[in-house]
């Protein structure tokens, strides 16, 4: 019983992770539009930039602490590994200045953060 509990609250936490990330990445769109539209939307980009990054981290640190314990599918694991190669190709491209493959790039990360958040 107590161990079913323990698998229900790391499940949360990964859904948790996966929410974060979610709307982190529909920041990062908020913060674009500002950045596209005044002088100073470079900072709020930037810090959001870097948040986005950190939320991927913790959905791939939930993910492994989900399937550890409960030896459950690694395919969680898998997910939110591809998402972290995302997030690190999209700061990449922001940072050489790249925005026909940034912008639809985070698009794209941002419907299949939504998919993973339905999933779950």
């Amino acid at each position: 019983m107590a161990t079913q509990a323990m698998a229900q609250r790391r499940f949360s936490f990964l859904q948790i992770a996966i929410a974060l990330q979610t709307l982190t990445i529909f920041l990062q769109a908020v913060s674009a539009g500002l950045l596209l539209t005044s002088p100073y939307g470079e900072t709020p980009h930037s810090v959001g930039a870097r948040v986005m990054y950190g939320a991927s981290v913790l959905y791939v640190l939930a993910a492994v602490l989900a399937w550890k314990p409960g030896g459950g599918s690694p395919r969680p694991i898998w997910h939110a590994s591809g998402f972290l190669v995302l997030a690190s190709v999209q700061v990449v491209l922001g940072i050489a200045h790249i925005p026909a493959v940034h912008l639809p790039l985070g698009v794209l990360m941002f419907g299949l953060s939504v998919l993973a958040l339905a999933r779950r």
